[in-house]
């Protein structure tokens, strides 16, 4: 109730998109295994962006 008006910060809106990008990669893997791969290499990325903001 109380983060109803708050705004997201980096990190929080950066987890959202690697969850996303996690979810992409899941559903291609089955039809089409290069853009899977594709995804998971974007979901990499962002999750190593998050850990440098968190050091």
């Amino acid at each position: 109730m109380f983060r109803l008006f708050r705004k997201k910060s980096k990190v929080e809106k950066l987890e959202v998109k690697y969850k996303k990008l996690l979810e992409e990669a899941h559903q291609l893997s089955t039809t089409n295994r290069s853009k899977s791969d594709e995804k998971m290499y974007e979901a990499n990325e962002v999750l190593e962006e998050i850990e440098e903001i968190r050091k």
